[in-house]
């Protein structure tokens, strides 16, 4: 089992590239640049396009292991599921971003932004914000309001961004999604869903001449890594596995 593994139960390694220019639309390229990660990954065979310009290439799902590739008119996404390990997920986004400059036209001018992403989902049946101010805490004065007798917590979604660097081009970024909605809180009638933590290291602005998208993946995939392993780890995702196992 990989190292996050049981911290969660699902976890995906993500990678999107923003572009300040369209993507090729063309028939010709975008059938050439799936082709060609079909060589580097045979068991990807899932190919639809959606009415907003999104081109997907994924493997089946039932065994929920899985990896996906898409573009957008104006970014290049990449994903793994429940990957074996970090290596092979970074693998795959580094092919992506090898093949990008010869498939789909995109150089060092064109990034508007790079990241890299860890997806934690821990499965929950309850109010996720009610979970999440119990395992990770309040601030004193929000407390107070979430303490008022007859109340129920609709939302509690914090969310943290840092700079990383004086010139604040690369930066962290920790969040968090519930799918409570109040039609659940209301009738006390919840699905078990996924409630999810990202962590996100990005950088902005075009690469220099010299620098390769590969090797920036690397740098930011590390910072993310040493990131979750150093805060994320004990300060969250551990909190919140202990909390849902005590419901």
């Amino acid at each position: 089992m990989h190292k996050y593994g049981a911290l969660c139960d699902e976890f995906y390694l993500n990678m999107h590239l923003g572009t300040e220019m369209e993507l090729p639309q063309n028939r010709e390229a975008i059938l050439h640049f799936f082709e060609q990660v079909q060589k580097r990954f045979p068991r990807m065979s899932n190919f639809y396009a959606r009415d907003n310009g999104e081109f997907c290439l994924e493997e089946e799902k039932e065994a929920g292991r899985y990896r996906w590739i898409s573009t957008e008119p104006k970014r290049v996404c990449s994903g793994a599921v429940n990957p074996e390990s970090l290596a092979s997920a970074i693998d795959q986004h580094q092919m992506v971003l090898e093949l990008i400059p010869y498939e789909l036209s995109i150089s060092h001018l064109d990034c508007e932004s790079l990241n890299i992403t860890m997806g934690f989902d821990f499965n929950y049946r309850g109010n996720h914000n009610e979970l999440l101010a119990e395992a990770l805490g309040m601030i004193s004065p929000m407390e107070r309001f979430s303490e008022l007798k007859g109340t129920s917590i609709l939302s509690y979604e914090p969310i943290l961004q840092i700079a990383l660097d004086d010139e604040c081009k690369t930066q962290c970024r920790l969040a968090f999604e519930s799918r409570t909605t109040a039609y659940q809180v209301r009738s006390d009638e919840y699905a078990e869903e996924p409630l999810s933590v990202y962590l996100t290291v990005r950088r902005y602005d075009s690469l220099a001449s010299h620098e390769k998208f590969g090797e920036e993946l690397l740098r930011l995939a590390g910072i993310c890594e040493q990131m979750a392993d150093d805060y994320l780890v004990e300060g969250i995702l551990k909190p919140l596995r202990q909390t849902i196992a005590l419901k």
